[in-house]
């Protein structure tokens, strides 16, 4: 049966796109736990990396996360922003692709997500970063977004806090929302500071726009109406904080001045005298006094936004979103907020707030990550990103990167390169026929986005893989090996509950597998690889494995 006949039969075949749902866990944790588990904490389980979690359980293996050295981008160092300098009459062809668009981080995003062993840490950064946004459809230098997308990684298992200040100085972020060259006022020259920075770190980066309870419910007024967190007053309290930044000076420039050009290799640096030395209205009542520098500024501001209390829930709960299911219970936000607050007991200590490793413990060894849940509820759309990543890393495949970050695209997820500072899609977008219930990943996903993921699969699953481009120094393309299916394929029902339990941890529908097993025997018994594509493809497309639970 050709593939688009496939997926027209997978609409109409006897299962049905499932309501959020989890399984229970036994006491000690089996491969289809620990396949579960690696689908919330790395980029997808490998056979190896379910055999090290199975032996280890959980905390001993976030222990070893923890300390593990960060994954890096290499190759993109600092060139000239003038393609007519960085890239002169006769350079290589690529020469603009690889120094002027984020072409070789998006490569290397994807490299590394597949192949390297700070998994936990990379499936933090990218959480973080649709999060705290910075668009690649503004900052197109790629050592510009790299060194932004360091933030992340550096403080993964550090402090938010630490997050916060960085962001905050952070020349990428600078560019992106006008903090860089933001003047004090000028009424003569009609000069205002900028308030897009400091509108967007507190409505998107930090504690939303209403006060909130520890377990994320909004705090409402005498009327029934949500109390907002802050006011313009506050908005513009914070703009004035924010001026007098520029970048820092490029190497070899004559001059450090304020208005510098746009230098993307250090953090952004103040000038006093183009700063604000008034008095500034915070959040919670705080005024800073006046005649203050601007670090003194910055610095008391970034700790007035992280020790506001809607910073836990806030956070927390994009967090669990981002990693476990789209919509968490009071209960578990508040569990992971207190854990933000301090309230974790780590190494037998109480915390630190904003201590990223109590966080995100709490978040993964929740017993709603691990455990039975609402069946209505609980679950979350993988994100193209993550379509393709668990694809790849759960059927053993290799990739460098170049064929997944083209398809990612291709499906509505160009890696670093959100529509606007709300990410590719809003922490509470609508999960369609059901506006009660959030579906972040489905503000990308519908009719049109199925039917490319139906062209990836055919692609991905064709046991030839795609062939490594000659233009990308060390490429080796991306493939996924079928032999190991073929071979089970004789055997369709073998074939069948070695896909349930490679990519849907043991736990696909009596539905589901019975129409698998229908997709194994279209195909003659003389065709094995024929037999293992459709049932492979027919698995991928359906949504119990679109949608983790």
């Amino acid at each position: 049966m050709p593939y688009a006949r496939l997926v027209l039969w997978a609409a109409a075949a006897s299962f049905t796109w499932p309501a959020f749902a989890a399984s229970n866990l036994q006491p000690a944790m089996s491969e289809s736990e620990a396949r579960r588990f690696l689908a919330q904490a790395s980029f997808g389980p490998t056979d190896a990396s379910v055999t090290d979690l199975v032996a280890r359980g959980r905390s001993a293996w976030l222990a070893g996360q923890f300390t593990l050295p960060s994954s890096d981008f290499t190759g993109v160092p600092y060139v000239d922003p003038d393609s007519s300098k960085g890239c002169p009459a006769g350079s290589a062809a690529t020469c603009k692709r690889d120094n002027y668009t984020l072409f070789p981080v998006q490569v290397q995003f994807f490299a590394n997500a597949i192949n390297q062993p700070d998994q936990l840490r990379q499936r933090t950064a990218l959480a973080l970063s649709e999060i705290l946004v910075v668009s690649g459809n503004v900052i197109k230098l790629p050592n510009a977004m790299a060194n932004y997308q360091r933030i992340f990684l550096r403080n993964a298992f550090g402090n938010f806090r630490d997050v916060l200040k960085e962001v905050t100085v952070s020349p990428a972020m600078g560019r992106f929302l006008n903090m860089a060259n933001n003047d004090k006022p000028n009424p003569a020259k009609g000069i205002e500071p900028n308030e897009n920075y400091a509108r967007e770190v507190l409505q998107l980066f930090s504690i939303g726009l209403s006060q909130l309870n520890l377990d994320g419910s909004v705090q409402l007024d005498a009327k029934g109406q949500p109390i907002p967190s802050y006011d313009q007053e506050t908005v513009e309290g914070f703009a004035h904080v924010f001026t007098g930044w520029t970048y820092a000076p490029r190497p070899g420039a004559a001059k450090n001045k304020f208005g510098n050009p746009s230098y993307y290799d250090a953090p952004m640096i103040a000038f006093d005298d183009h700063h604000d030395k008034g008095t500034k209205k915070l959040l919670s009542g705080t005024v800073l006094p006046g005649g203050q520098t601007a670090q003194t500024d910055l610095e008391a501001a970034v700790d007035n936004i992280f020790n506001h209390p809607n910073v836990g829930p806030f956070i927390g709960r994009q967090l669990i979103q981002q990693l476990v299911t789209a919509n968490p219970s009071p209960a578990y936000v508040q569990r992971v907020a207190t854990a933000f607050n301090g309230g974790a007991i780590v190494s037998g200590q109480r915390g630190k707030r904003g201590d990223m490793k109590a966080v995100l413990t709490a978040i993964l060894t929740d017993p709603e990550a691990a455990s039975a849940q609402t069946p209505a509820n609980f679950g979350k759309l993988r994100e193209p990103i993550l379509q393709l990543t668990h694809l790849v890393r759960a059927m053993g495949g290799t990739s460098d990167g170049v064929w997944l970050r083209s398809q990612a695209a291709s499906l509505g997820q160009t890696v670093y390169s959100p529509a606007s500072v709300f990410n590719f899609f809003p922490p509470d977008y609508d999960l369609p026929d059901n506006p009660s219930l959030d579906g972040p990943a489905f503000g990308v996903f519908n009719a049109s986005a199925a039917f490319k993921l139906s062209g990836v699969l055919q692609t991905a699953l064709n046991g030839k893989g795609v062939a490594a481009d000659t233009t990308v120094a060390g490429s080796i393309g991306t493939k996924i090996d079928l032999t190991r299916w073929q071979t089970l394929a004789a055997t369709p029902a073998s074939l069948v509950a070695e896909i349930n339990r490679v990519l849907f941890a043991d736990r696909a529908s009596a539905n589901l597998q019975a129409a698998l097993l229908k997709a194994a025997q279209i195909a003659p018994a003389t065709k094995p690889l024929d037999r293992a594509k459709a049932a492979l493809f027919l698995a991928t497309m359906s949504p119990e494995y679109l949608v983790e639970n």
